[in-house]
């Protein structure tokens, strides 16, 4: 056997170093002879650099130098350390018995030193102790939805009940400290194949909110979540019937005797702009002949965005609107239509009228249309179907019309000198 090369015990600064080529391992009384005084001194043999007896060491070539693969971590400063002389930094910090160990993810010190202060920061804040009265994921999920419950509407604050429904069963029995970013990523990897990119970003946004949360309730130091990056949702395709094609479905609303209510929704859909909830929830008190407006509050719900407006009281609507009322006089808190979905007539009507399968919030997308067709400027229409971004939305959205429209109108600029 060739003798080994590199081999040398650790004497953390004795002076006395054995040579690293005379040693043998066919040399037995040699070996023995070493070992007995490595531990006369008080080391253990794994203290050899042999790749059998330390793993901490081996041999990167055969140039015989050491490459440190695993070395210890140093303490460089109050609270910080560091992997070796070359290594990341590591922050590692004591309060009321508990340590939190934390990689810094940085090999600069400056940076280090920021980060550990951020940490410290962050830990100063928590209580120390996580309440008893939440101590599991579960828990802190139960008590977020119902401090936040009147901030949302009736039908989004189920929506957000449902994320957690489906959240639970991933964090069951989940200690708050055992919520990290392994966990985390596990859910997304599970849970996203069976989602579509809309419900994944949905779940998402509620769990981001749950542990953010806990990080004011002084319960977490980190938001795992933020690591995991939202789904790109596809462009929704915007189907918006043509005038021929909402008339042939109005048309075969009015033919059947059973339709008519859902006849006036269409309508009224249709002339205002309005959402389904706002305008199922129409009043006739809201209805303002005299001053051309109507009032668009959303009923007991509320609109989409808590805010009420008034708007015209378009040509097209009011007219529909005298028709429908006719010669009498109804009751201010009396609705102005007596359903609020016309879902299953419409699929009806389009079927019938051979166009393709329209929904109710096409009818809004119909009136946005025909608005911009008319020349009417994006940040107006912004505020007569309740957006608060000036019209970006409604830019981004129907722009497209407008440029279409626009090309049909330059068509007709056809004049030379000679006409």
């Amino acid at each position: 056997m060739e003798p080994v090369v590199g081999i040398e015990p650790t004497t953390d600064g004795l002076q006395n170093r054995c040579s690293t080529t005379e040693l043998n391992w066919q040399n037995h009384a040699d070996f023995l002879g070493l070992l007995s005084f490595s531990r006369l001194v008080g080391y253990h043999s794994q203290a050899f650099c042999h790749p059998k007896m330390s793993p901490k060491r081996k041999l990167s070539d055969d140039s015989g130098q050491e490459d440190t693969t695993n070395p210890k971590l140093l303490k460089v400063g109050e609270c910080l350390y560091r992997r070796g002389e070359r290594g990341k930094f590591y922050a590692i910090i004591k309060r009321n018995g508990k340590q939190f160990r934390r990689s810094l993810k940085t090999t600069d010190r400056k940076l280090a030193e920021r980060r550990v202060a951020v940490l410290r920061e962050k830990i100063r804040k928590t209580t120390g102790e996580v309440s008893g009265e939440f101590t599991t994921f579960a828990e802190l999920a139960d008590r977020w939805i119902e401090a936040v419950r009147g901030e949302y509407k009736i039908k989004s604050a189920k929506r957000r009940e449902l994320c957690i429904k489906q959240l639970k069963p991933f964090f069951a029995g989940t200690t708050l400290k055992g919520v990290n970013y392994s966990q985390c990523e596990a859910w997304a990897k599970k849970r996203g194949p069976q989602l579509s990119e809309s419900s994944f970003n949905q779940e998402r946004e509620t769990l981001s909110m749950i542990l953010e949360y806990g990080i004011k309730q002084g319960v977490l130091l980190d938001n795992p979540v933020k690591l995991i990056k939202r789904r790109k949702m596809r462009k929704a395709i915007v189907m918006v019937p043509t005038k021929e094609q909402f008339a042939a479905i109005l048309s075969s609303l009015r033919a059947s005797p059973f339709a008519q209510k859902a006849a006036n929704l269409v309508e009224l859909l249709a002339y205002s702009g309005m959402r389904l909830a706002e305008a199922a929830a129409l009043q006739w008190g809201e209805v303002d002949f005299e001053r051309k407006t109507f009032k668009v509050s959303g009923g007991e719900n509320g609109t989409k965005n808590r805010k009420d407006r008034v708007v015209q009281l378009f040509g097209p609507l009011a007219a529909f609107l005298k028709r429908l009322r006719g010669d009498q006089l109804p009751e201010p808190n009396e609705a102005v239509v007596k359903i609020d979905s016309a879902k299953r007539a419409m699929a009806t009507a389009c079927k019938v009228a051979g166009v393709p399968n329209f929904t109710h919030h096409a009818l809004r997308h119909f009136f946005v249309s025909n608005a911009i067709e008319a020349g009417i400027d994006f940040a107006t229409i912004a505020g007569w179907v309740g957006h608060q971004d000036g019209g970006v939305l409604v830019a981004k959205t129907y722009g497209h019309l407008r440029e279409s429209h626009s090309q049909k109108m330059a068509e007709r600029m056809n004049y030379t000198a000679s006409n």
